[in-house]
């Protein structure tokens, strides 16, 4: 699946959807998610400081929180790295990494809706199955 572009007045639109204001932090936070799928919370300053110069590390932090306890963001947490985050939300899909390098691609659900697996016994109604593939991935390997 094609990654879905968000313009600045896509962005607004769900900003003020959910009573938040529009502000230059937050567009400029997922303007960089956009652009850069699973990047960690440095990189997305970094690429957000090409718009927003005085735009610190902290301020990331706490845009970043507030829009994934918002739904327009998404956290994952691969092993052994820090959290990356997406604009990709609210589809199940589930993520690939290679060993190796590190990069990270989204593999749709193998089955094609929420939930994608079905547990064999639990009492709980699923919402989300989250799945990692792990491997080498054609950049460093066969």
């Amino acid at each position: 699946m094609e990654p879905i572009m968000h313009t600045e007045a896509d962005w607004a639109a769900q900003l003020h959807s959910h009573d938040r204001r529009v502000t230059k932090q937050r567009l400029a936070v997922l303007a960089a998610v956009g652009q850069l799928p699973h990047a960690t919370a440095e990189a997305v300053t970094d690429a957000a400081r090409a718009t927003l110069q005085a735009l610190t590390l902290q301020s990331v932090y706490v845009v970043l929180a507030d829009l994934t306890a918002l739904g327009m963001l998404r956290r994952i947490e691969p092993p052994n790295s820090p959290a990356r985050y997406e604009t990709r939300t609210g589809d199940n899909h589930h993520h690939a990494i290679c060993t190796s390098c590190g990069k990270i691609e989204d593999v749709d659900c193998a089955v094609g809706h929420a939930p994608c697996l079905t547990p064999s016994s639990t009492t709980m109604t699923i919402k989300i199955a989250d799945v990692l593939y792990q491997g080498i991935c054609s950049d460093c390997g066969p």
